[in-house]
């Protein structure tokens, strides 16, 4: 039997549970590799994402772009960069929202860039 993982807190572990849960997110955002679809979420984000099943909490997620809420709901950080490349928004600013820190923050205490002052 395995052992069970610690987990690290404020981190949502994506295992087979988190998987099922994201199914139908990830499978929205997989399928925005196509540039119709691309097309289809820019003009009419709403019907997109109807058309995939999502839950209301689901919508609410990506239509806000709240990055830490979609992968707490079950997305696949790599599915959800899908999302990020459509507007586009740099991975720094997923990366701070995921860290819960403003992106100013994130690139000057995480990637060690330099304050200009």
């Amino acid at each position: 039997m395995l052992e069970k993982t610690a987990t690290i807190p404020d981190t949502p572990l994506f295992d087979r549970a988190g998987s099922i849960r994201g199914y139908r997110l990830n499978k929205m955002a997989m399928a925005l590799s196509q540039p119709e679809n691309r097309e289809a979420f820019k003009a009419d984000e709403d019907s997109y994402l109807a058309r995939f099943g999502l839950g209301d909490e689901e919508k609410t997620a990506v239509k806000n772009r709240d990055w830490r809420e979609m992968v707490r709901l079950g997305g696949n950080l790599f599915f959800i960069l899908k999302i990020a490349a459509v507007d586009p928004t740099p991975i720094t600013e997923i990366g701070a929202a995921q860290a819960g820190i403003s992106h100013e923050d994130f690139l000057y205490g995480r990637l060690g860039k330099k304050r200009h002052g």
